[in-house]
């Protein structure tokens, strides 16, 4: 597989997209598995897993890493990043992911409840116009100017240390002061709010550990804040399937890996009609 290329692209490295890549794999597709860090995870920092099968007992950390290992074994690549983008062309999918691009032929949503982050004000409006979501592929564009990164996951320090050693003038909100900011401006950004002060900025970084799926896929029909499927794990969009706690409730690991599995069969099946 080229590195940038697979059949099947899984945004997701939690129970369901783990299950999807691996039941992928072993049907012969190649697989990338991308998102971010599943150890950051709500998942992650649970003591007890009391309700999944076989495994009464387990630290929800003990469990991801018995999962990860399956898809080491697997050889099936992994990578850990922001997802930005998703552009549908020419019949393949087009995932950007901090400076890098990956293609597919079918794509899953694996990225868990957190997909259902409402925007801030004026992130939506002003998005591409001073609003980034990836301080990595923006950030030269605000070189020798003041921004703002709003830290809505565990990524923001990080991003805006990078930001720092090219030059901007960062100021940067962790999530308690970022939930309640507001963007401001008319064409472009041209300040922030952030606990009723005002600051002025050329641009704003939005950081979160997952973008929304109804974000990066435009025209993708939701459900309650959940992407809708059918029974087979098929979004609104052809070559689009989705698994786990972005369905809906109730979130449950379990129901997360079978739906995945579920995902990956129709995913390959949608593949095998698509390339008669």
């Amino acid at each position: 597989m080229d590195g940038s290329a697979c059949d099947i692209l899984i945004l997701g490295a939690g129970p369901a997209g783990i299950s999807a890549a691996l039941t992928a794999h072993a049907r012969g597709r190649t697989v990338l598995v991308l998102g971010a860090d599943p150890m950051a995870s709500p998942l992650a920092r649970a003591e007890r897993i009391g309700n999944y099968p076989g495994l009464a007992g387990m630290s929800g950390r003990d469990l991801l890493s018995a999962m990860l290992g399956d898809l080491e074994r697997a050889g099936i690549k992994r990578v850990t990043g922001r997802v930005t983008g998703v552009v549908s062309f020419g019949g393949r999918f087009m995932v950007s992911a901090e400076q890098d691009v990956y293609q597919a032929g079918a794509l899953i949503l694996a990225m868990g409840a957190q997909q259902r982050a409402k925007p801030i004000p004026g992130e939506t409006e002003l998005l591409g116009r001073g609003v980034s979501w990836c301080a990595t592929c923006d950030g030269m564009l605000y070189r020798g100017k003041r921004v703002a990164v709003l830290s809505l996951g565990g990524e923001g320090e990080r991003d805006a240390a990078f930001l720092r050693s090219i030059g901007c003038d960062v100021l940067c909100f962790d999530p308690t002061q970022a939930k309640n900011a507001q963007i401001e401006g008319t064409d472009r950004v041209t300040a922030v709010t952030v606990g009723g002060k005002k600051h002025a900025v050329a641009g704003v970084f939005v950081l979160r550990d997952t973008v929304a799926a109804s974000a990066l896929l435009p025209g993708l029909a939701m459900r309650d804040g959940h992407v809708a499927v059918d029974g087979d794990m098929a979004a609104s969009i052809p070559g689009v399937f989705a698994a786990g706690d972005c369905v809906g409730r109730p979130y449950q690991i379990a129901r997360a890996v079978g739906q995945g599995n579920t995902a990956a069969l129709a995913a390959d099946g949608y593949l095998k009609e698509r390339d008669k």
